[in-house]
């Protein structure tokens, strides 16, 4: 499959395609399309670009997947003809309001697979379009997602990874593995879908990006483009993956926990270490970059 520099974001996408064993060529022409159809104009490169990858993967896809291409093409009034003529008459009613354009459960693992798997590019291109027209689970209670936030920031700012994969499956409602692969994931956009999907401030979205993670804290850049992309994140995105990695865990809502889940665990600790390291172990001395004001 030819690589386009129309869309030079998705040339990793593309490779992870032709991969074996990670067919994610159904998200791919997902991506491609949203993509193409957000330019209300393009140029003949581009045009042909668009079409010669469309035409690779069209044969390769589920019906489901041509149908969403096919009703998000119907309503962009230039599209391609040779890709019109190879996907069904798109249905009348809008795209959100066709029960079979639901992602099977298949789908979410490979863009769960995809997400990980691609480079940090590639999974903004991938976040910033992803459909929200799928139903997402209800929030957590306020409380109990201010309390797991109050756990993380905690966890992140004592660098203690464990602490907090364990605190961050409880409050996503993920299992274990997922949570210490979202803590330890070098490039950070994870976190970023996390604090999205807990109603996490910036401030503290950034002390934990600064602390959790040596080689993100480290790097200016790489917590400024964090910080950009959880602006430009839309809550519905973050619900979309949330409920992606969900059904990766087998699980479509956070496992029960009350407020306080460890709070008598976290006292008999407490009982049983010397009041002067709980003393020092309560500072935190922050780097000298990172400003403390405004909380």
């Amino acid at each position: 499959m030819a690589k386009s520099p129309a869309y030079p974001r998705l040339d990793g996408l593309v490779d992870l395609a032709c991969r074996d064993g990670v067919d994610i060529r159904p998200t791919l022409l997902r991506v491609l399309t949203d993509l193409y159809v957000q330019k209300p104009v393009h140029s003949a490169e581009e045009e042909t670009q668009y079409v010669e990858l469309a035409r690779g993967l069209i044969d390769s896809v589920d019906a489901a997947t041509r149908a969403a291409v096919a009703s998000r093409l119907a309503a962009y009034p230039a599209a391609p003809p040779e890709i019109l003529a190879r996907l069904p008459i798109a249905p009348s009613a809008p795209a959100a309001q066709t029960p079979d354009l639901a992602e099977p459960a298949a789908a979410k693992d490979d863009l769960l697979e995809l997400f990980f798997a691609a480079e940090t590019e590639e999974r903004r291109t991938i976040l910033l379009n992803l459909d929200p027209s799928v139903e997402t689970s209800a929030h957590r209670p306020a409380s109990a997602a201010s309390e797991a936030i109050r756990r993380l920031e905690n966890a992140a700012l004592e660098r203690n990874p464990g602490e907090f994969a364990r605190t961050l499956e409880r409050a996503l409602g993920i299992n274990r593995k997922l949570a210490e692969r979202i803590t330890r994931d070098p490039s950070g956009e994870p976190i970023v879908v996390a604090a999205h999907a807990l109603g996490m401030t910036a401030a503290v979205l950034h002390r934990i990006l600064l602390f959790l993670n040596s080689a993100i804290g480290q790097s200016v850049e790489r917590v400024y483009d964090l910080a950009r992309l959880y602006d430009d994140l839309t809550p519905a995105a973050g619900e979309r993956m949330l409920a992606i990695w969900r059904q990766a865990s087998g699980r479509s809502r956070p496992a029960h926990e009350p407020l306080h889940w460890d709070d008598e665990r976290r006292d008999a600790r407490a009982l049983s270490t010397p009041a002067r390291y709980r003393s020092d172990r309560g500072r935190v001395t922050l780097p000298s970059h990172v400003k403390t004001a405004g909380k």
